[in-house]
């Protein structure tokens, strides 16, 4: 049996997209060349793949059992890829991260830049997802290192937490907690709060780690039962909270020019502030270059934020795998 690497690369395509079309886009193919590579594979297999529906297609039990070790196949041809490409020495060459979008706040970017002057032949290409997805570009080898909030205890993953968020509440500057003096107790009760989703197609799937940590604060206080509104944009939050739609739980390190021209307040209630671990993964078997070690050396370096110790709210929230 000898398969063809472009038909398993149409075959992952179209099993993440769920349709024809969306697949055959992300490969930069004609729909009828893309079926044709499935039809070829089918034919290979002895078993079709996909079920065809008229809004896009699902994988059959042979596409279930399948794809697995398609996702592996394809992740160890690129690790053989990257390790001739190794030969060009340390810091060169294309390295993808994968991060939660909050975390390309803060010093991140000014660290990313350093290391782009150090290295001037890495090509550094960067990512967003939710923190789930993070792990599934890097498990499937779509990036070699991933920053997320949390750690996964998924085997084929290594885990290494490198420093924790600090997450403040907010809110803005003409609110009775903005001047401080207030009893939060009170000013807190029949408050709304503004928090990320959790992340879609996974029913009964625990909640992200900031609207975790939000419920956990928010119960301690005796309002576990206040009024939590979804927002997918960490921007959409803060400009929400800024109108005076609600408070919010946010990173600190994304906060410097609203706490600075005062468009946000930070609460003075101690017991309202957290932080969240943040983690570096890796493949547990990939090849990693020369780029991807130097990227890693670089995130290491994260700012260390550690937590509050008065109270079991307050306390760092555990590195689970939640998704942020």
């Amino acid at each position: 049996m000898v398969m063809e690497l472009d038909h398993i690369e149409a075959f992952l395509a179209i099993a993440r997209s769920g349709g024809f079309a969306r697949g055959s886009a992300a490969l930069h193919l004609s729909q009828p060349a893309a079926s044709r590579r499935i039809k070829l594979l089918e034919a290979e297999l002895g078993a079709p793949l996909f079920d065809r529906f008229s809004r896009g297609v699902t994988l059959t039990e042979a596409g279930r059992a399948f794809l697995p070790h398609a996702q592996a196949l394809l992740a160890s041809m690129r690790d053989g890829i990257e390790a001739v490409s190794a030969v060009r020495g340390t810091g060169h060459g294309t390295v993808i991260l994968a991060l939660v979008g909050t975390l390309a706040s803060g010093t991140l970017p000014a660290r990313l830049r350093r290391l782009r002057q150090e290295h001037p032949g890495l090509d550094l290409r960067l990512t967003t997802a939710l923190s789930a997805e993070v792990s599934a570009l890097v498990l499937r080898g779509d990036a070699a290192l991933g920053l997320r909030y949390g750690t996964d205890p998924d085997p084929g993953l290594v885990s290494v937490v490198i420093g924790h968020e600090r997450l403040v509440p907010v809110c803005p500057p003409e609110h009775p907690l903005a001047a401080g003096g207030t009893d939060p107790a009170a000013a807190l009760e029949g408050q709304r709060w503004l928090a990320f989703r959790a992340a879609p197609g996974a029913p009964g799937a625990p909640a992200d780690l900031y609207t975790l940590a939000l419920r956990q604060l928010l119960a301690a206080h005796g309002l576990g039962a206040a009024e939590i509104v979804p927002v997918d944009s960490l921007t959409a939050q803060k400009r929400m909270v800024e109108a005076g739609f609600g408070l919010a739980i946010l990173p600190e390190s994304s906060l410097e020019e609203e706490l600075r021209t005062g468009t946000l307040r930070a609460i003075d209630a101690p017991a309202l502030t957290t932080t969240i671990p943040v983690a570096l993964i890796r493949r547990r078997t990939a090849f990693q270059t020369g780029a991807a070690q130097a990227l890693a050396a670089a995130l290491t370096d994260w700012p260390h934020s550690p937590a509050p110790a008065s109270s079991p709210a307050s306390s760092s929230i555990p590195g689970q795998p939640q998704q942020a």
